[in-house]
């Protein structure tokens, strides 16, 4: 597991309910002392920190803690709490994330194990173990009090219309450091942190900003994050929505304006390959100002903005044959670009709602797709659109009445299994690992679709059992009883069943890259599914062997 200190973003501001805005400057010391000083109070706080960590671990009280890191490292009171908030937060972390605590290493791992390795000499291997010490042995955190000024320890004032950093030793004395920023345009945050701290210096109503001191390539920096002003909501989904999909292929964003009643207005398309090849400080200039775009196409339009609440989207794993969309998706910052669409929005007072992103892609290809004559993206950006005003999404009665066709279902059981086989065949005669790799992989999902088609045929016509209703709360049972799987599970099964046997209507090759869903809509429509199947299909059930074989469907 890799965490670095010096790079977590904002362990303290992790607060659901607050925003926050962080800036960097560099740092320089008049006097070579001073220098040495503050180095020697980073070494002591990142030392603080690592054995808060370990104590923590192991379950030692937080004020026993403290008490020990004041004795053995000499801090003031305030560092100590925010070493030991820190450490605090590094565990949540790990934990949250599902990772080892007792495995974290602090700087950075890989850095780590190309130092144990060996394998660098001379001023590159310097180099590297510079870089790793940097991160490791070099962090200084103060948390802001709006009570103390701002901030106690690390506290910015303007001298002579000069900005400079106070730093706190901790031991009575102080070290002053200038501070080199300039604005780099009109609407510079920095402009807006030094005009509060000037207008704050004169009422006396001050702010807290929170500062943490780092060391790179031998340069000192300081980072200050303060809790931006949030301004309430003047463009509500009471006059419409716009919802927003992020999708990796083709990189894009969809956008899909709709109006209170649930209808679609109109949708367009921002492209996002303008990200691909950059690096990672580009990448970040660029998703600010597609995050500007959309939220000043939302203000133009009076729409509230919807997206999906993504906290997790899979990336592939190495040896999976897949490397080409592994390295797209690595890549794919949607987590970047929504957070910042976040923020532009909060800004301009324009409302964003944040929906389950379940099933909105499979919902809007299938249904919307086919019915509006769009592509599954804008469809997908359709659905969240809607999820957002508060519409449920229900099956069409030709879809209803596919699922109960067991004809239906058992020529989609045979089309898979007849794929299953094919790329089977396909494994034996392959000798390149990487794409038996490949092969092996669609294999494996087109089992679970296959599963899944053989799991609903048995279910199907089957009641739901008795205890999985509410029951009536007794003296007895107080608490009512919850559906464990209710009229919503059983809903999104249906979409799950439907989008693996429509792709086989649509001759679709592992079931997963189709865009055309436009032939879907006869059986939207009409329910005429045997007349779409039959336009890529060698035989459909009755006319051939897929199906009176389908009873004998095997895994091997």
């Amino acid at each position: 597991m890799v965490l670095s200190i010096a790079s977590s973003k904002n362990f303290s501001e992790e607060k659901a309910h607050k925003f926050y805005i962080t800036l960097e400057c560099m740092l320089e010391f008049e006097k070579e002392e001073e220098k040495e000083k503050v180095l020697a109070l980073m070494r002591r706080f990142s030392s603080a920190t690592r054995y808060a960590y370990k104590r923590l671990l192991e379950g030692v009280a937080e004020k026993d803690i403290e008490k020990a890191i004041q004795e053995k490292h000499k801090l003031n009171a305030r560092y100590v709490k925010n070493a030991v908030l820190i450490a605090k937060q590094v565990l949540k972390s790990c934990i949250r994330r599902g990772q080892n605590p007792k495995k974290l290493v602090f700087g950075s791992r890989e850095l780590f194990e190309k130092l144990k390795k060996k394998h660098l000499t001379g001023k590159r291997r310097e180099k590297l173990r510079q870089r790793w010490e940097e991160r490791r042995y070099y962090y200084l955190y103060s948390r802001g009090e709006k009570s103390k000024n701002g901030n106690l320890n690390l506290r910015f004032v303007n001298m002579n219309n000069q900005w400079s950093l106070r730093i706190n030793l901790g031991n009575g004395e102080y070290v002053w450091a200038e501070v080199v920023r300039n604005a780099k345009r009109h609407k510079d945050k920095w402009i807006d942190f030094t005009w509060r701290l000037l207008e704050a210096e004169k009422s006396g109503e001050w702010f807290a900003y929170n500062v943490r001191l780092k060391v790179r390539n031998g340069k000192f920096y300081a980072q200050v994050s303060w809790e931006e002003k949030t301004v309430q909501p003047v463009i509500t989904k009471a006059y419409g929505v716009m919802g927003i999909d992020i999708n990796a292929y083709p990189f894009h964003l969809a956008l899909a304006y709709v109006s209170t009643d649930g209808n679609l207005e109109k949708f367009e398309r921002i492209d996002l390959r303008e990200m691909e090849g950059k690096t990672k400080n580009q990448r970040e200039h660029i998703a600010w100002h597609i995050a500007r775009q959309v939220v000043e196409r939302a203000l133009e339009n009076g729409k509230a903005i919807v997206v999906e609440d993504l906290q997790k989207v899979p990336k592939g794993r190495r040896g999976d044959g897949l490397a080409k969309l592994r390295r797209k998706l690595h890549k794919w910052a949607y987590r970047s670009v929504l957070e910042k669409i976040e923020v532009y929005a909060r800004r301009l007072g324009i409302q964003l709602i944040k929906v389950n992103p379940a099933y909105t892609s499979i919902i809007g290809k299938l249904k919307y797709s086919p019915m509006l004559g769009i592509d599954k993206d804008v469809a997908g950006a359709y659905v969240i659109a809607r999820r957002g005003l508060g519409f449920e999404e229900k099956l069409p009665k030709n879809y209803r009445e596919l699922l109960k066709d067991k004809e239906f279902l058992a020529y989609a059981i045979a089309k898979v299994d007849e794929q299953i086989n094919k790329l089977k065949s396909e494994l034996k005669k392959e000798t390149n690992e990487y794409k038996k790799n490949a092969l092996r992989e669609r294999v494996k999902r087109l089992r679970k679709y296959l599963e899944l088609l053989l799991s609903y045929t048995r279910d199907s016509g089957k009641s739901e059992p008795a205890t999985q209703e509410p029951v009536t709360p007794t003296p007895a049972t107080p608490r009512k009883m919850e559906r464990v799987r209710g009229p919503t599970h059983v809903r999104q099964k249906s979409w799950r069943v439907l989008s693996v046997a429509l792709a086989v209507l649509l001759a679709t090759p592992c079931l997963e890259w189709c865009r055309d869903h436009s032939p879907l809509k006869r059986v939207l429509i009409s329910g005429d599914w045997a007349r779409v199947a039959g336009k890529g299909s060698p035989s459909l059930p009755g006319q051939g062997t897929a199906a009176s074989n389908c009873s004998f469907i095997h895994f091997g």
